[in-house]
């Protein structure tokens, strides 16, 4: 593993979920829609999600330990870091790659149902 993915696989959820939050909010989004979203990409629920922001897991834990990762995810499309997300060869990259993604879509104002490829 290089050390960029090192480095990726260490922040912790928790922190990068601070910072989604604050990101989508600056968007009129809120933080029931984030979660929405999340839910929908790992199977976590309120409470495990919860648990996965306080107990500062990793990402690469966060997605080890997701109850079941949303087969629709191979359905998101387009560039993150200047790189195609369905083009990433390392699964966990490309399942952070899918959360950034989505975000961005929050973000950008797409309506949820778009966002969550239904």
């Amino acid at each position: 593993m290089d050390s960029d993915h090192t480095r990726l696989f260490n922040y912790t959820f928790g922190k990068i979920y601070v910072l989604y939050l604050q990101k989508i909010e600056r968007k009129g989004r809120s933080k029931e829609e984030l979660d929405q979203v999340l839910f929908w990409l790992t199977g976590h629920d309120a409470q495990s999600l919860g648990e996965a922001i306080a107990d500062e897991r990793t990402l690469e834990a966060f997605f080890a330990r997701a109850p079941k990762l949303n087969p629709a995810k191979s359905l998101i499309t387009g560039v993150i870091c200047g790189v195609r997300v369905q083009d990433i060869d390392n699964q966990t990259v490309q399942n952070i790659r899918f959360m950034d993604k989505l975000v961005d879509e929050m973000a950008k104002g797409k309506a949820l149902n778009k966002i969550m490829r239904s």
